[in-house]
């Protein structure tokens, strides 16, 4: 497979539903992508975000705002909101999905915070958590659906919706 960045403004696409901002976006992704492809490929576009105490959450913009994210897993779980779509170039099929997850958190300490601000992670996933990151391992408590889609991009989804795609 190759990657290939969309060239996309994320910000002036806006829902407040995360179902159709995720959805939305993983589209635009799509249709930026797709003429740069040649030939017949099957495109793969995603997008996530969190939802926390019924809070809208993509990336953390500074460091105020991820250490508010952060500290609000210790009382709340956090929903990952992840939209795939599938497209079969070769015959212009597109398909899509949403998938979801919770995860619950055993109480991130002030020190803990320290070091996850000050390791930059934060500033790089939706929400300010990352899963996969080992800074984060210990501090999953359980998660709700697939491990996938918390990572961010569900493979089970993501599966389904390129057999999807591959049907005449």
């Amino acid at each position: 497979f190759e990657v290939m960045v969309a060239d996309i403004d994320e910000k002036a696409v806006r829902f407040d539903d995360p179902k159709k901002l995720t959805l939305a976006l993983a589209n635009a992704k799509a249709d930026s992508i797709l003429p740069k492809i040649q030939g017949d490929a099957i495109l793969i576009t995603a997008d996530q975000v969190v939802v926390c105490a019924g809070e809208l959450r993509e990336k953390p913009h500074d460091e105020r705002e991820a250490r508010q994210f952060l500290l609000s897993y210790n009382k709340y779980p956090v929903e990952a909101v992840t939209a795939v779509v599938a497209l079969n170039t070769a015959n212009q099929k597109r398909k899509e999905g949403v998938d979801i997850a919770k995860v619950y958190f055993h109480p991130l300490t002030e020190e803990k915070i320290d070091e996850l601000v000050a390791s930059g992670i934060v500033f790089t996933c939706a929400g300010g958590f990352c899963v996969n990151d080992p800074l984060f391992r210990d501090y999953i408590k359980t998660v709700e659906g697939d491990i996938d889609s918390v990572a961010g991009l569900p493979k089970a989804l993501t599966e389904k919706l390129i057999k999807e795609v591959q049907k005449p």
